[in-house]
């Protein structure tokens, strides 16, 4: 019987009828072996060792550069190229700057203290000045990734202007956006990008919308992937609630390309979470998460905790980000940055963070790989 090979929505079937899941329209994009994707961290919990891990088992590995500078983000890539000659993708803010902070004043600064003040009190931590200092801005970041060169830039909340993207595609650097609704999909189609990663509401850290608020775009993975999929004809990379084969499985079926794990690789010991920060996904509590504005000002999804419940009702008092992200430093909220107080600590996690069992990025793709090769049919 000659062999021949027929493609379906996601994979490539061969002559016996075996899907072939790992062969994808992503993989054959970026020239990985696996449809994985190991999501970006901002604040400070992306490592060197996790990305480069990841990429070198061949699936994507990726960085999240919000929090650095230019010059930062270089290194960083010149520190990962040093550890795997593999694709990886860097991640950019491209809102890095709420609107409404042109509007909130001192008096808004004081109404914020006044809220925090009891926590502040508790662990003997003096109010802070109003932070002047924002960060650095997208605009001066993505420089970094035309001298960096990484093999995928990726990117969310919006769409970075025509002329970045036209220099992305020139150097060869893969660009994906992020789309919380179909709209979103479809806008980042028509602006030309490679693929899209398809998030639903189900999944940890921000939620990244950029045509309508958030709260207005809560729309679950199962619900998007095929959405998306009917609508945009490029690689579709489905993220939220996937920590194991079944979801790899499942995200496949409905039209999708690739997966992105945030949560699944944020408990390994290669990231920069602290190690009370990956103990904690490991417990009972990693079953209750929310969705807040607590930590940063923007709609986050997290571990539940006393200051995420005791402060819902106050949410309209927050100020805007990166102020409230800046702001919330200063009560050692990070746990990537320092020594937190579990009661106050932003705890990113997914809502399938309950069914983690992998400590170790490496053992958790392989065993990704050899799941999904014996379930295959």
């Amino acid at each position: 019987m000659a062999k021949f090979q027929i493609q379906s929505a996601s994979s490539t079937v061969n002559w016996t009828g075996k899907t072939m899941w790992n062969k994808t329209k992503f993989t054959k994009l970026l020239g990985i072996d696996f449809p994985i994707v190991q999501g970006p961290f901002g604040g400070g919990l992306s490592s060197v060792s996790l990305t480069s891990t990841v990429s070198n088992a061949g699936a994507l590995g990726s960085f999240g550069g919000q929090p650095f500078s230019a010059r930062e983000i270089i290194n960083i890539c010149n520190e990962i190229k040093k550890n795997t000659n593999k694709p990886f993708n860097i991640n950019l803010w491209v809102n890095d700057r709420d609107s409404r902070l042109a509007t909130f004043g001192d008096d808004d600064y004081k109404k914020l203290t006044e809220l925090f003040k009891p926590y502040f009190n508790e662990l003997g931590l003096p109010i802070p000045p109003k932070p002047t200092d924002l960060g650095t801005k997208f605009e001066e970041q993505v420089e970094a990734i035309f001298e960096a060169k990484p093999a995928v830039f990726s990117f969310v909340y919006g769409i970075p202007p025509q002329p970045i993207l036209a220099r992305c595609k020139t150097l060869g650097i893969k660009t994906v956006g992020a789309a919380t609704t179909v709209d979103e999909a479809i806008a980042l189609q028509h602006a030309g990008v490679d693929a899209i990663v398809a998030t639903g509401f189900e999944a940890g850290g921000h939620r990244v919308s950029f045509l309508q608020s958030a709260e207005d775009s809560l729309t679950g993975a199962f619900a998007l992937i095929p959405q998306v999929a009917d609508a945009v004809n490029i690689p579709i990379i489905a993220a939220g609630g996937i920590t194991d084969a079944r979801g790899i499985q499942a995200a496949l079926a409905l039209g999708a390309d690739a997966v992105q794990m945030g949560t699944a690789f944020l408990a390994t010991e290669q990231s920069n979470a602290s190690q009370d920060y990956k103990d904690k996904l490991f417990t009972s509590d990693a079953k209750h998460t929310s969705l807040t504005k607590v930590f940063t000002g923007r709609l986050s999804r997290g571990i539940r905790n006393r200051i995420t419940e005791e402060l819902k009702p106050f949410e309209y008092l927050l100020a805007p980000y990166p102020l409230q992200s800046k702001f919330m430093g200063n009560l050692k909220a990070y746990p990537a940055t320092s020594d937190t107080n579990p009661d106050f600590s932003s705890y990113w996690a997914g809502q399938a963070a309950a069914l983690l069992k992998h400590r170790d990025a490496k053992t958790l793709i392989e065993t990704l790989v050899k799941d999904m090769n014996k379930k295959t049919f």
